[in-house]
């Protein structure tokens, strides 16, 4: 399993593993945005810090599989 991660990881940073890296990389930014913005609205109004990163994380996490799922593998 681990050998499978190594090599996985290997073939993402040599720009081996995904067909098209530009939707994947603006799919993956425009998730990373949705999270920051919703972490700093919800910092914005006054709840805890941690409750707030929760909540964003939760979304952010709950966003990706949609934005992620047309990213096709070589």
């Amino acid at each position: 399993m681990l050998e499978l991660t190594w090599y996985s990881a290997k073939l993402f940073f040599q720009g081996k593993l995904i067909r098209n890296p530009g939707y994947f990389y603006r799919q993956l930014s425009f998730g990373v945005i949705i999270g920051l913005l919703l972490l700093v609205g919800l910092g914005e109004t006054g709840i805890n810090l941690a409750i707030a990163i929760g909540i964003s994380s939760l979304i952010t996490g709950m966003a990706m599989p949609f934005l992620l799922k047309d990213v096709k593998m070589k």
